[in-house]
């Protein structure tokens, strides 16, 4: 008997030390009142700085919806404009709380850098773009042909792949981030310019004439975009996971930032769920039981995220695609909150 107090003692001993631990990062953000947000140094229609100099994108949104759930304040965080070199190092290094930054969710990125990719929150696409009048109709024509590239980054693997596999000589002028990849290719320093089609497409709508360059119709590899967080805090990875989920679960529902005070009193028992009118779903992950009311009421859900930022109506102009509901033939698909 006495041996199995023991143990008994030590087994709960070691889950409120587990329990101390996964609460860090949530106790962490807490005490400093917002949360870290680490971003690009500036993608239209993802995460820049507007003409207010504040930021804005799709990936902004993310980490505000977060410090929504939170701190039922969307303004509760800061923002860390962070190249591709830095990135992982300022997530490790607890320097921000969560990376949401165009990065691409790979499995070596997964599973030896210590962090953990909480979902897809673009699925996106690499590819080419060139100026109109240089002729070039297909991916296949750039052999040796000067390919401006952003350097440690998925799209400099993924072009030296396909030129290699499809025998053309790969002529890279390699930039230390984005900004300076797309002066260069403006600047004519370089004929092509490869990247993830969504960051052609924002950096195109920032061109005095965007319609004098086009993007090439090959596709050459999948770009799942979405935010991480330091693998070990399950708390704090459950979270933000759920702060995605209930973005697309929202949508789903018809609960949007324009009609979610009426629809606390809908007789869906699913969205009674969703904004917490019905059952306990913030309790397990330590915050408030209407975090997702929080998010809808303060963010939106993700359709509202996605035309804002970076739909037909923006300068960006993209369409939903695979990015669409499940429902509505794309692969955008969360799980029941229930």
């Amino acid at each position: 008997m006495r041996k199995a107090l023991v143990s008994m003692a030590i087994a709960v001993s070691m889950g409120l030390g587990a329990a101390a631990a996964q609460a860090a990062i949530l106790d962490d953000v807490r005490a400093k009142g917002y949360i870290q947000c680490g971003v690009t140094s500036g993608v239209a229609g993802f995460s820049a700085l507007d003409s207010t100099s504040g930021w804005a994108g799709i990936e902004v949104d993310y980490c505000r919806a977060l410090a929504a759930a939170i701190f039922n304040n969307a303004d509760a965080v800061r923002f860390t404009s962070l190249t591709s070199q830095e990135r992982f190092a300022a997530l490790s290094a607890d320097e921000i709380d969560v990376l949401s930054r165009t990065t691409t969710w790979t499995m070596s990125r997964d599973t030896q850098l210590g962090i953990s990719f909480v979902g897809t929150l673009f699925y996106d696409s690499q590819g080419f773009m060139v100026r109109r009048d240089a002729g070039i109709e297909s991916a296949l024509d750039l052999g040796g042909v000067p390919v401006c590239i952003e350097a440690d980054t998925t799209t400099e693997v993924n072009a030296s792949e396909y030129f290699l596999a499809n025998g053309m000589d790969f002529n890279d002028v390699v930039f230390v981030d984005h900004d300076e990849v797309a002066k260069a290719y403006e600047d004519g320093r370089c004929v092509v310019y490869t990247a993830d089609a969504s960051a052609l497409a924002s950096e195109r709508s920032k061109f005095p004439n965007p319609d004098n360059h086009v993007i090439l119709p090959e596709i050459i590899a999948k770009e799942p975009l979405g935010p991480a967080v330091r693998a070990g805090d399950s708390q704090w990875f459950n979270i933000a996971r759920w702060t995605y989920f209930a973005l697309l679960e929202a949508e789903e529902l018809g609960v949007s930032s324009a009609n979610v005070d009426e629809q606390l009193g809908s007789d869906n028992p699913a969205i009674k769920r969703l904004l917490g009118v019905e059952g306990e779903f913030g309790t397990p992950l330590g915050i408030d039981n209407a975090w997702a009311y929080q998010i809808v009421k303060l963010v939106g859900n993700y359709a509202e995220i996605f035309e804002r930022n970076i739909g037909p109506d923006t300068p960006v102009g993209l369409e939903r695609g695979v990015n669409a509901l499940w429902r509505d033939g794309g692969i955008q698909y969360a799980p029941p909150i229930r």
